[in-house]
């Protein structure tokens, strides 16, 4: 078996090739650089490698600066920070005034671990939601971590990477193409459709989806990757087609990606039984990241659970 490779290393080599094509491109970070993985690059980039201290919300001033003068800045941190603390620096300086600015927001949902319920972002999806126009992203392996920031890279605008630090399996090829705002089907089937966002949601997918299928029923796995704008060709297809939709997300239900997908489909497919998977109303809190998958029925056997609730 492959060794697994970190979702965070996978960014640090996407931007390092992004820096030796493009001068303007540059690394901000919040003192966070050895957790997110880019104090590799620090010494590779020189002056092009910001470490703003802990001031999340300075450092999307800064990268909002370094927009307007041309460059095209990659800010990191925690994205418990990403959204909540740095809000409204990202709304206003960055996204209010037309910049290019992606921000990227680590450690989201039960992956921050035993940094504890202060530092879990369950609502930072709902929160970048709200911002007009902004593109909201999640991969779910090596491979979709490289395209996303390559289309970042290539898309006019500020945008939200929300991205696992953690190892996961492959589910694309490495020449894999992604564009934002388009979604993938992993697996057909009649009966159901699941869409999933982020690797922890997207592995466990498919993991019940084979446990459905030994049980007789067929479903459609969709890696959703981008909530905004969401890939309403797809998802409408695949929900016309199985009539019963289950979203899956590291996050609050309320103002992610199972409200985004109600939306369309109260307006589009207002027959199709939908069923949510995901933090349900609740605070974070400290634990293993298994152990918090249970604790929030993140895991397959719940995806199980939801897709059988809804197709009674």
């Amino acid at each position: 078996m492959a060794e697994l490779k970190e979702l965070r290393t996978a960014y640090c080599e996407a931007i390092m090739e992004l820096c030796e094509k493009d001068p303007n491109v540059v690394i901000l970070d919040a003192d966070l650089m050895r957790s997110v993985g880019t104090l590799s690059l620090k010494e590779k980039l020189g002056k092009r490698a910001i470490d703003c201290g802990i001031a999340e919300a300075n450092m999307v001033g800064i990268a909002s600066g370094l927009s307007a003068q041309g460059y095209i800045p990659f800010a990191s941190t925690f994205s418990c920070f990403a959204s909540r603390r740095a809000f409204d620096q990202f709304f206003i300086s960055a996204n209010y005034a037309r910049l290019n600015v992606k921000l990227v927001g680590t450690d989201p949902g039960v992956m921050a671990a035993f940094n504890g319920g202060t530092h879990m972002a369950f609502e930072d999806i709902g929160i970048m939601r709200m911002i007009p126009d902004l593109v909201i992203a999640e991969p779910s392996d090596c491979a979709s971590v490289k395209g996303i920031v390559k289309a970042m890279y290539e898309h006019k605008g500020s945008c939200y990477l929300r991205l696992q630090r953690q190892a996961a399996s492959d589910i694309y090829r490495p020449d894999e193409n992604f564009t934002l705002g388009r979604s993938k089907v992993l697996c057909s089937g009649g009966d159901v459709t699941i869409i999933a966002l982020g690797a922890l949601m997207v592995h466990n997918a498919i993991a019940a989806a084979e446990k459905l299928k030994s049980e007789g029923i067929q479903a459609t796995v969709v890696d959703a990757l981008s909530v905004k704008p969401l890939d309403r060709d797809l998802i409408l297809t695949c929900a016309r087609r199985t009539g019963a939709v289950v979203t899956c997300e590291n996050h609050q239900i309320d103002g992610g990606l199972g409200i985004a997908v109600t939306k369309l489909l109260s307006q589009e497919c207002p027959r199709c039984r939908i069923g949510y998977v995901g933090i349900d109303d609740r605070f974070g809190q400290v634990g293993t990241v298994d152990y918090l998958v249970g604790e929030y029925k993140l895991g397959s056997d719940d995806i199980c659970a939801k897709v059988k609730s809804i197709l009674k």
